[in-house]
């Protein structure tokens, strides 16, 4: 590659990150021409390609990468100091390629529409609305949780393994397309992560590589936690960026699924949701409505708070914050933190449509 075009490509970034920041301010034309155009075509070409192929392409490719990248700078180590500015042009160069095909095949989802605002539903709600709907959810979750143990203190194990979890994902979606035909989820391409164990140890239950579009779930986590993380994954790659709302969409796919472990798993990880806001807003209603969840239910809370807390480690803070500076850089400007907005989409979408 010629100096030349080194330098234009390394100096687009520029250009690039300026237009991002003018894109951002038209979230309808993100909606409409990259989120609902150009995104589905990507989405489902990648979905066809990689969706196939038993292991996750894109953790292989991570890694090739990363081999590369070191050798790249063991060979060009001297150049440092020696040749520096053609040394951070080539850097820089490849920044830039990365930015572009990062927000091009399926970042610039971060830009589109509020999901509040695709639903025409409101994003506030009273701690009132918050009670009556918690209450609703733990009557629904304990119904479900009665169904499956005659035991209300028994703890729900599941009877699928976790291959065959991940295969039952898209019907909880074909359900949900029924309402939301946008949501149809035709192609799979849903895979344990080759680095399961890294991604336990920085405290996230998966990912979606935005380079093979393929949705990467921690193979080690819980099977009560399968369904609804598999979904919430899923809701990425139909180009929902932002946490909050992937974390309502995977919820309602879960909750909207025919298999009850599948229903359970939804319904009781909204609840934590809503749970966590109302001790917030309210610590006694927390502490009222709290004695009403099934005994059965709370040890499956347990069950996750202890599979978690057996791996903390110093570096799980780094990770997190890192994440949270990286949602705040991509317009999530309440970092890790924005995802207690799942509350506001349950609570007013369930006003709207009774439980």
């Amino acid at each position: 590659m010629g100096k030349r075009l080194k330098l234009f490509i390394a100096l687009s970034l520029i250009l690039q990150i300026v237009l991002i920041k003018i894109l951002a301010k038209f979230p309808n034309v993100v909606e409409r021409l990259y989120s609902n155009g150009i995104y589905q075509f990507i989405a489902k070409l990648m979905h066809y390609t990689f969706g196939w192929i038993p292991f996750s392409v894109g953790d292989l490719l991570y890694t090739l990468a990363g081999i590369y990248s070191i050798r790249w700078l063991l060979i060009n180590r001297k150049r440092i100091i020696k040749d520096t500015k053609n040394w951070f042009l080539d850097v820089l160069c490849a920044i830039s390629i990365g930015y572009f095909a990062f927000h091009i095949l399926w970042a610039f989802n971060y830009y589109r529409l509020p999901l509040h605002q695709s639903l025409s539903i409101e994003h506030d709600y009273t701690t009132d609305q918050l009670v009556n709907f918690t209450r609703k959810l733990i009557y629904k979750s304990n119904a479900i949780h009665n169904q499956i143990n005659t035991n209300d203190s028994a703890i729900v194990v599941f009877p699928h393994s976790k291959k065959e979890l991940i295969s039952m994902v898209p019907k909880g979606y074909d359900e949900l397309s029924k309402e939301f035909p946008h949501l149809k989820y035709s192609q799979k391409s849903l895979k344990r992560s080759i680095y399961s164990l890294p991604l336990t140890y920085m405290g996230f239950g998966g990912y979606l590589n935005p380079f093979t579009n393929e949705a990467q779930i921690d193979g080690m986590l819980p099977k009560y936690k399968y369904p609804s993380t598999c979904s919430h994954e899923v809701a990425h790659q139909l180009g929902y960026a932002a946490e909050n709302e992937a974390n309502f969409i995977g919820a309602m796919a879960a909750m909207h699924h025919p298999d009850i472990y599948f229903q359970y798993s939804g319904y009781t990880f909204a609840l934590s949701h809503c749970l966590n806001d109302l001790y917030l807003r309210d610590p006694e209603k927390h502490k009222e409505l709290f004695q009403l969840i099934n005994i059965g239910i709370l040890k499956n809370y347990e069950e996750t708070r202890l599979f978690w807390q057996s791996y903390e480690n110093p570096f799980e803070v780094v990770f997190k914050n890192t994440y949270s500076g990286y949602l705040k850089a991509n317009n999530q400007m309440g970092g890790i933190d924005s995802y207690s907005y799942v509350v506001a989409l349950l609570v007013n979408y369930y006003e709207r449509n009774p439980l």
